[in-house]
């Protein structure tokens, strides 16, 4: 399940430093979430980040990319794979 960031987002610039994949970027107006990068943290700490330190609650899953606990260890393991260059 990755997560997203909702319009009720302040841009307070809190989350973003704290997501170990990179996956949140500042949006046109907002910061969002990659969901191709988006493991809720898992193989790296036991809950998200960005919920932990957000603070108006504007984090949740992303309807769109449900995906179970195994599918996002996997998607870790995959981001953590060097690419060549």
């Amino acid at each position: 399940m990755a997560l997203m960031i909702t319009d009720e987002c302040i841009n307070c610039d809190v989350c973003e430093p704290e997501c170990p994949n990179q996956a949140i970027y500042l949006g046109q107006e907002i910061y969002e979430i990659d969901p191709s990068k988006c493991t809720e943290c898992v193989g790296h700490f036991d809950e998200p980040q960005c919920v932990q330190v957000c603070p108006v609650a504007c984090i949740p899953v992303n309807p769109q990319h449900v995906e179970s606990r195994e599918t996002l260890w996997q998607k870790f393991q995959r981001l953590q794979v060097p690419t060549a260059s």
